[in-house]
């Protein structure tokens, strides 16, 4: 698929001026972020945990919360949390369940298992809570849609606070206490935390309160900052934007997470590279998934314990248990995503939604196919598991969505509300479940409807945005400093994609198993000094340029690091022969 190369406009010549001190091509990221005043320019350059963390209790809720948590602890009641079972809901789960055992409460953990139990409450766990005497259930990263569960619980003399942040469902839950920067009505400023961002507030109002109440056993000094590290890796994997309070917590975890005192997360850095930099991209790529390959492949107690753990040697057998997970996942992935794209190969040219439906395909891979396919199409996509044992009952079909930018998913969902079983998500992620077939296919034509209406043609060619038009002679160690300065990188504050035309090949050769990869040594106008560019899945170009042959390139820069030396990496992410 051609892609559209569109360079985001050139800042004016009054605003680079303002800025002498700074390179041109850092004041246009800065401009292209919408910074362009001295004071929002030192806050995103220099995030402070201090300055730029909001107070916990803007929460409308918290203090209710704090309150009931409190005097649970004092009672000695049984407390349940109720999490999930993705890398956010585990980390989230991880954090409350540490925070209420240093207080000493009673406190217990329950994730649902993926495939039989889905996202969220259900009315079969929580009335077996309901029935082993607990007082007090605290939800993370899910609660917010289960209405009548929480109404059940009610019912049974469980008081419930909800921790979550997905979007606000048509009508809320009666808990005692919710706790969702989504919530229309949370009086909270930034709406961008993940679940265990919001787990973390909560905790963080318990420590700030624990001298107010003056409660007897008191968490150590600095105890909330240990753990953001799990903040970090939550905010990561959950795709949260990496903008205001999420650059802060993302930030300072990422430098706790370099020397995080948890075995289980140190052994799993051990074991997949650990001489790797702990940043933002390590932690999407290789921690994030392991976690999540516990909840996809059997159940996320596994990952929890990971975290959770005081045993170096029980840490270690977990990371063996989450590698094999994780190895198992990936095989059923590539089974899976075969099959499915061979049915939404058939829809590409006429349809501007995706549908691919399997019998019994695993759910915890659902979401990973759909985004796949929604990244080899830029269409929206939804992979839908149509599960044979509930045959008798009409079928029920359990679904997980990825959706490109200008189509929110999770907004077409609530306008389906009346046909679904349950759903939640973001606005580009969704997951659902639908009973019986004839409700399957109203809800189909429905979101099919929407989407058409919705999306243009324009819409569905995948767009490149490109930060800044600049020439070979900039790429050097001194533009690479600044852009560390932008970092962590991720959804909302995205790794600066650069152009350059004109290089001229000077060498280009294939890399890796089966010539897969593609690197090339390019000079511009003449000047002696050449870069190398490094293309990964881009080995078919070997056979379609040759030295001598003018690109262009859109790349990422970076930096190289192997044995102890250093050198600047020009990543190729996209490119075409020069006009």
């Amino acid at each position: 698929m051609e892609k559209r190369w569109l360079v985001k406009p050139v800042a004016d010549r009054s605003i680079i001026d303002q800025f002498p001190e700074l390179n041109n091509i850092i004041v246009q990221l800065l401009f292209n972020r919408g910074l362009t005043s001295q004071a929002a320019i030192d806050d995103f350059l220099n995030p402070s945990y201090d300055d730029h963390s909001h107070s916990p209790f803007l929460f409308s809720d918290m203090e209710q919360a704090v309150g009931r948590i409190f005097a649970a602890i004092r009672q000695k009641e049984k407390i349940m949390i109720y999490g999930d079972y993705d890398a956010d809901g585990v980390c989230a789960s991880a954090i409350l369940f540490s925070t209420l055992k240093a207080f000493g409460a009673d406190v217990d953990i329950y994730i649902p298992f993926r495939d039989t139990e889905g996202y969220g409450l259900n009315q079969k766990v929580v009335k077996r809570i309901i029935n082993q005497g607990f007082q007090l259930l605290i939800t993370v990263d899910c609660g917010i849609a289960n209405k009548e569960e929480i109404e059940i619980l009610n019912q049974g003399g469980v008081a419930v606070i909800v921790t979550d942040h997905h979007q606000e469902p048509p009508t809320l839950p009666q808990a005692l206490a919710i706790i969702n920067p989504m919530v229309k009505n949370s009086g909270y400023p930034f709406p961008f935390l993940s679940g265990a961002g919001v787990a973390f507030k909560l905790c963080q109002a318990l420590a700030i309160s624990q001298e107010q109440l003056d409660f007897p056993v008191k968490l150590p000094a600095g105890f909330e900052k240990w753990l953001m590290d799990l903040v970090a890796i939550a905010t990561i994997g959950d795709i949260m934007p990496l903008i205001g309070e999420n650059r802060v917590l993302v930030k300072y975890g990422l430098i706790v997470l370099n020397q995080t005192r948890r075995p289980g997360l140190q052994k799993l850095i051990e074991a997949t590279n650990g001489s790797a930099k702990i940043d933002s991209q390590y932690v999407g790529w290789r921690i994030v998934p392991r976690l999540n390959a516990a909840g996809r492949i059997n159940h996320a107690s596994v990952a929890f314990d990971l975290l959770t753990t005081d045993s170096v040697s029980v840490a270690a057998k977990l990371v063996d248990i989450l590698e094999k997970n994780n190895k198992d996942r990936q095989n059923l992935t590539d089974k899976i995503l075969r099959e499915a794209d061979k049915q939404v190969i058939e829809q590409v040219e006429k349809n501007k939604i995706l549908w691919t439906v399997g019998d019994d395909w695993p759910t915890g891979i659902l979401g990973l196919v759909a985004g796949r396919l929604c990244d080899r199409h830029h269409r929206p996509v939804l992979a839908v598991s149509r599960q044979q044992e509930a045959t008798k009952k009409g079928g029920k079909y359990v679904g997980s969505g990825r959706s490109i930018s200008v189509f929110d998913i999770t907004a077409a969902l609530k306008k389906n509300d009346h046909l679904l079983e349950r759903y939640g998500g973001h606005s580009q992620a969704c997951g659902f479940s639908v009973s019986g077939q004839d409700n399957f296919l109203k809800f189909q034509d429905s979101l099919s409807q929407l989407a058409n209406q919705a999306i243009t043609k324009e819409d569905l060619k995948s767009i490149v945005d490109i930060d800044a038009d600049i020439n070979l002679e900039e790429v050097n160690w001194n533009l690479v400093g600044e852009l560390e300065k932008f970092a962590p990188f991720g959804e909302g504050n995205l790794s600066p994609l650069f152009l350059i035309r004109q290089l001229n090949i000077e060498q280009l050769y294939p890399v890796g198993n089966d010539g897969q990869h593609l690197k090339v040594i390019v000079s511009q106008n003449g000047s002696p000094a050449k870069h190398k560019l490094i293309g990964f899945s881009f080995g078919d170009w070997c056979a379609k340029l040759k030295v001598g042959d003018k690109i262009d390139i859109v790349f990422e820069l970076g930096v190289n690091e192997w044995n102890g030396n250093r050198e600047l990496q020009l990543k190729l992410m996209d490119l075409r022969l020069s006009s």
